[in-house]
Formats: C-alpha cells, structure tokens, sequence
C-alpha cells in the first residue's frame, strides 16, 4: 500500500465515519496540527477529537494529492453535516506524514473565520 493509498484510506474511514479504522491509520505518537486551532498530540488525543465533532454525515472531496517520499498532500473540500440542520463546507490543504505505514503527523491548513461562521 502507497504512502497516498494510506490517506486514502483514512480519508474514506472519515467518509463513513469509521472511527475505528481512521484510528488504526494513526501512529501510536500522532500530531494532529489544525493551523488555525490548538495542535493535538498522541492517538488517544487525536481519536477522542475525531469522534467529538459528532458529525451527522462527512464528505471529502479529495481534489488533488501528491506523494513525495514519506509526505503526502491533499487539496480537499471537507464537508460536514452537523446535528441541527448545519452543513460545513471548508476548502482544505492537508499534509500527511507516513511513518512505518502510519499517519505520524497530520496537519490541515483551513480558514479558522469560515468554519466558525458555519457552525454558528
């Protein structure tokens, strides 16, 4: 499996909300680096993240992806159904850094005022 098809792969656990599986992608030492936001540290931390934004439904368009050695890029739209009507549309750059077949780093690049926005 290619450092892309692991993205991939957490990319389509998001999608159908397997919490579980997206987990199993992530490195026992994962840094889950929102720009804009607080950086998360450790799989424990990151997995409880995941599962508390509590979306009702989640689709990313993955509009571009690059590999290069161990890092690979996403250009994406994220969207989110939220609990009371709310739908999340947020264009995203992401960087994955994959060590020994895990995602070690995550970082995503979004504008902190429009997600904000949406989810008033």
């Amino acid at each position: 499996m290619s450092n892309s098809d692991i993205v991939m792969s957490f990319i389509d656990a998001w999608n159908t909300m397997d919490w579980d599986a997206a987990a199993d992608l992530l490195s026992d030492d994962i840094v889950w680096d929102n720009v804009p936001m607080a950086t998360m540290e450790g799989k424990a931390v990151v997995d409880a993240a995941m599962r508390g934004m509590a979306p009702e439904a989640v689709d990313w368009v993955v509009l571009s992806i690059a590999e290069n050695g161990n890092k690979v890029l996403t250009e994406r739209i994220d969207n989110f159904d939220m609990p009371g009507g709310k739908r999340v549309e947020l264009p995203v750059m992401g960087t994955f850094v994959i060590t020994a077949g895990k995602i070690s780093l995550w970082r995503d690049y979004f504008d902190l005022a429009s997600f904000t926005s949406q989810m008033a």
